[in-house]
């Protein structure tokens, strides 16, 4: 059977029917240009490339063969996710093609491997990726829970690190320079400082108490710490934190470094703890501490913003700064024309927003459009995380100068400022869930969009592809370091168990066994001796190792996900919890198609050993 005629015509939950509808031309196949295919599989391409001389009605190829499951008639499958979008085939017109049972005898295990294989034969003669290899990528979209892109009815989009991403020494060196510039001006002593993007990493933890930067667990666990710009040993950490744990509910004490717009505060905050503590900070500044210093570079932070003179800087040079992504606008597109109603909900103003998704945009675009095409709605000064929480007046923006008029409901295409997420939902006619929200603050934009209006989310990250590759370098160092920590493990069972027959023995108690009991006592001593030097020798291989996992992507604070050998950082826990899907730019979107269904993953819990277990089973049975 041609799977070219089969493909597209069954939506089974968790199947990508990423392919469009069949267009109604005279022919099966639009005549338009694309890049030749280099199979070898001439034969079948040339039967792709040859106009259908079937008698069906072109009119009926689309309409009449599919239908598309609308809201009111939509169901929940089997893993709870909404069937509305979904693409179904009317089975009437498989005679039409074709297409009889015949066609699906034997186990429908078999028939979809069959069928699975000839399609990525297809893909692969038409020059489509496979979609496996974009799941498998530094640029894969990764699942934390099950979502249904055919759901989803509009997608709401952040400006700033999301559609638009900035470079990081640029963007963050030139703030941190107009920094540093108000805290001289306020007296603070700044002289040969630089910006050092590599001091901090996305999801690490002011301590404004301490004048520390901590890098904490999914527990609250601090792992890893640097008081000014000092790294501490891991005995000042314990001694330190041993009995604290992390809360990022007491803001008075604790600053999450929620995104890369957090870099040039932490460097700067981080660089002037040094001045505090060697006592270069004039007098006349007043007593401050730790907490007090965090409140002086905030407002320097603040005023450089304010100010006007680096976002004036930026629009006067945008290609210093921005990193432009020609595949994102596409990725937009495609949304677009899926019917997702698409929508621009950024902090930045008009005159910024308008001149950077000019810059990022327009030329990317085909047939003249331009950035405001793309968007439904377009919502600037949004004034978040108030615009998910709370109702605010809305103004529409009239005039290319900026001037505004109050408004109540938002308009297709139209350019507003300020409102609510509310006013969003009720002039679109969409709510909670089959709105997804994509941004790169885990706050402002992902937490605060789940909770209080149960919107689906997606976090933007661009660290992922760093960490992503450098895991990949790191595997075999990784895997040397986990069998020796095993070893140490295996050695550490039989040195315990020979301790406690000591022990026993010692008290005038028998040991496990009859042989334990009888066994001399040099002979004993002697074995655990042994064992005890090796442990001490794999330790000292061990530390160092450890302490170096994850310096490919931060020497000081390893990856960016974990927090130790194993465990998750505080941050992969925030993105756990409040994003849907993750990955590290919008473009990505581009190669799963506005079509995706995406799967969480199973996940690992630690009496999964019993997997272990069943095999060893299975082994002796089979032996």
């Amino acid at each position: 059977m041609n799977a070219a005629k089969l493909l597209p015509m069954f939506a089974f939950h968790g199947v990508d029917a990423s392919l469009p509808l069949p267009p109604t031309t005279n022919n099966c196949f639009k005549n338009t240009p694309f890049r030749i295919p280099t199979s070898h599989n001439t034969t079948r391409l040339s039967k792709l490339l040859t106009p259908c001389c079937c008698t069906i009605d072109s009119k009926s190829i689309g309409g009449d063969v599919f239908s598309v499951t609308p809201p009111n008639k939509c169901d929940v499958d089997y893993l709870g996710e909404s069937t509305k979008g979904d693409l179904n085939v009317k089975l009437e017109q498989l005679e039409a093609f074709g297409i009889g049972d015949a066609a699906f005898e034997g186990p429908i295990e078999e028939v979809a491997r069959s069928e699975a294989r000839e399609a990525e034969d297809l893909l692969r003669d038409l020059g489509i990726p496979s979609p496996s290899s974009s799941r498998n990528s530094p640029r894969g979209i990764f699942c934390t829970r099950t979502l249904n892109l055919r759901s989803i009815s509009a997608i709401g989009y952040d400006m700033d690190y999301t559609l638009i991403h900035y470079n990081v020494k640029a963007w963050e060196g030139r703030a941190y320079d107009y920094c540093m510039e108000n805290l001289k001006n306020m007296g603070f002593p700044v002289d040969g400082l630089a910006f050092d993007p590599d001091l901090v990493i996305r999801g690490l933890v002011i301590d404004k108490e301490r004048g520390n930067l901590v890098k904490a667990d999914r527990f609250g666990y601090v792992k890893r710490a640097m008081h000014g710009t000092k790294m501490l040993s891991t005995r000042a950490v314990s001694e330190m934190y041993g009995r604290e744990l992390v809360d990022l509910r007491k803001e008075s004490r604790w600053e999450f470094l929620n995104t890369l717009f957090s870099v040039s505060e932490a460097v700067a905050y981080m660089q002037m703890v040094d001045r505090l503590d060697d006592g270069t900070i004039p007098a006349e500044l007043g007593p401050l501490d730790y907490k007090g210093l965090y409140k002086a570079v905030g407002k320097a932070l603040f005023w450089a913003h304010v100010e006007g003179r680096l976002k004036s800087e930026i629009m006067s040079k945008p290609e210093q700064f921005v990193e432009p992504d020609p595949e994102l606008p596409l990725a937009l597109l495609d949304q677009k024309e899926a019917g997702k109603k698409l929508v621009l909900i950024t902090n930045s103003d008009f005159h910024y927003t308008d001149k950077m998704m000019r810059h990022s945009f327009n030329r990317f675009l085909p047939n003249d459009m331009g950035w405001r095409d793309l968007f439904d709605i377009v919502i600037v000064s949004a004034r978040k995380p108030e615009f998910f929480q709370t109702s605010s007046p809305m103004y529409e923006v009239v005039t290319g100068e900026g001037l505004m008029r109050p408004c109540f409901k938002a308009q297709p295409g139209g350019l507003y400022s300020g409102g609510s997420a509310q006013m969003v939902e009720n002039s679109l006619g969409i709510h909670g869930d089959e709105i997804l929200y994509v941004g790169d603050h885990i706050y402002t934009d992902v937490s605060q969009s789940k909770l209080h209006l149960r919107w689906r989310t997606a976090l933007i990250c661009r660290e992922l592809e760093e960490e992503y590759n450098a895991l990949i370098n790191c595997r075999s160092d990784r895997e040397s370091l986990i069998e020796l920590i095993n070893q140490k493990e295996v050695v550490g069972d039989l040195f315990n168990q020979l301790r406690l027959a000591l022990q026993r023995r010692s008290k005038d108690r028998p040991a496990q066994t009859l042989a334990a009991t009888n066994m001399e006592d040099e002979d004993l001593t002697e074995s655990m001796q042994k064992l005890l030097i090796v442990m001490q020798r794999l330790d000292d291989k061990i530390a160092p190792m450890l302490e170096s996992d994850g310096e490919l992507f931060n020497s000081r604070w390893g990856f960016l996900s974990r927090a130790g050998l194993w465990d998750k950082s505080h941050l992969m826990r925030q993105i756990e919890k409040y994003a849907d899907i993750y990955t590290s730019r919008v473009s990505n979107f581009l190669y799963y198609t506005p079509f995706m269904y995406f799967r969480s993953q199973e996940q690992n819990l630690a009496h999964d050993s019993y997997t272990h277990y069943c095999s060893q089973i299975n082994n002796e049975a089979s032996s």
